[in-house]
């Protein structure tokens, strides 16, 4: 294989499903390490940090460190510090992230003291991390009413739903939307399809968008985003891919492989 200028590769649904390998994958990347592409893992996954992933992934077989991992959770501490610097934030997520929230001021679901010092203040910022059990509506709730007072609110991502060991789940996206309608407000996103995430991604390879390869389940959030961001996207029939979703998508995928593990053979395919 040639060498390419960079991929850049969801997780879940893409790698694997429920955190089990799907057929191919881990072979496939290490074929990828061994013609020296460069590349990325970027994921929304809002329930693990950078290095239980790294480690998850690991003992599967990929060789993979949180070095080439980017997640939802980092690129929206990134956001925070740039855009609401010292702003007091309220999380409500499922799974503890807090590790890859670095520089951010957490507080309570109360507007007090949380792990980093909230002063006791009502939050600036509502952050929306992964749906799960944390979503209730006490919760939510409470989010709307800070929202209803001034708080601006972060989305870690809109996806509506996403693959697990036993079929599709609800995911942030569909309760977002509903938050958004009721608070009149609008969320400012910071992974996958935001423009920044891809282009975080690109600065942390080195390259281009015109030298990279975007791979993902998602037409939406991944792909057409990726397209839209200028690089080259790559559809995968495996985790939450629908055909009715991709016939009624609003662009076209660049290209559409059956799975992760047929990417080596389009990258002989495109370098020739």
């Amino acid at each position: 294989m040639g060498r390419v200028g960079a991929v850049l590769i969801d997780i879940d649904g893409v790698l694997t499903v429920a955190w089990k390998p799907l057929p191919g994958t881990v072979a496939a990347m290490r074929r990828l390490r061994e013609a020296g592409v460069p590349l990325v893992l970027v994921t929304n996954t809002t329930s693990r940090t950078r290095a239980s992933i790294a480690a998850k992934l690991a003992e599967l077989g990929f060789p993979v460190t949180a070095e080439d991992i980017l997640t939802a959770p980092a690129a929206t501490a990134a956001h925070l510090r740039e855009h609401h610097p010292g702003a007091r934030c309220l999380l409500i997520n499922s799974g503890d992230v807090r590790d890859d929230l670095t520089g951010v001021t957490l507080v309570d679901e109360e507007g007090g003291e949380g792990e980093e010092s909230g002063h006791g203040a009502a939050p600036d910022v509502v952050v929306i991390g992964g749906a799960g059990d944390a979503f209730g509506y006490a919760e939510l709730n409470r989010a709307f009413r800070h929202l209803r007072r001034g708080a601006r609110l972060v989305a870690m991502h809109r996806n509506l739903y996403w693959r697990t060991a036993t079929g599709l789940d609800l995911d942030t996206g569909a309760f977002l939307l509903g938050l958004e309608r009721a608070a009149r407000v609008e969320a400012e996103i910071t992974g996958k399809p935001a423009g920044s995430f891809f282009a975080a991604a690109l600065a942390h390879l080195g390259v281009t968008a015109s030298e990279a390869l975007m791979v993902g389940d998602d037409i939406e959030s991944d792909v057409l985003a990726a397209q839209a961001a200028g690089l080259t996207g790559v559809l995968v029939r495996t985790g939450k891919y629908l055909p009715e979703t991709h016939r009624a998508a609003e662009g076209t995928p660049d290209h559409v492989i059956d799975s992760f593990a047929d990417l080596p053979a389009l990258l002989e395919r495109l370098r020739a």
